[in-house]
């Protein structure tokens, strides 16, 4: 199968607001957009951000975030630090979690204006993006 872009859309507030923190903080380029919604490459993925005032908070990372795995640990301190530097807000700041299993990795999450979560990652042992099945744990325990 030839290669694939991936597509989420998502909802936003405020697209000013969504402009300045992708674009601005996180290096997006523009494609189309309206009053009512914009599209973004994310990283050469198509991110559309759609207005609404009906946003849901959660509490916590769970259920819901999206966000990239980084092919390099230095790939990803280089995006973190360039989120620093841009001072975007941080919903958790970076971590190795997992320390020791085959799943271990780096994250950080990010949170856009509209409250939508980002994270970003790097795992020690790529095999783990999408393998070791008999480990059945996914993420943290929810409770």
């Amino acid at each position: 199968m030839e290669s694939a872009i991936f597509h989420l859309a998502i909802p936003v507030k405020n697209l000013e607001q969504a402009r300045a923190f992708y674009v601005d903080g996180l290096g997006c380029q523009v494609g189309r957009s309206s009053q009512q919604a914009m599209i973004l490459s994310f990283f050469g993925h198509q991110l559309v951000t759609h207005l609404t005032q009906e946003i849901e908070t959660q509490k916590g990372i769970y259920p819901r975030h999206f966000g990239l795995i980084l092919p390099t640990i230095a790939t990803w301190q280089g995006l973190l630090q360039t989120c620093q530097d841009k001072q975007l807000n941080f919903y958790q700041k970076e971590k190795q979690r997992f320390r020791g299993l085959p799943t271990e990795h780096w994250t950080f999450f990010l949170q856009d204006p509209s409250q939508n979560l980002l994270e970003f990652k790097y795992y020690i042992y790529p095999e783990a993006i999408f393998g070791i099945q008999e480990l059945a744990v996914v993420g943290d325990p929810m409770g």
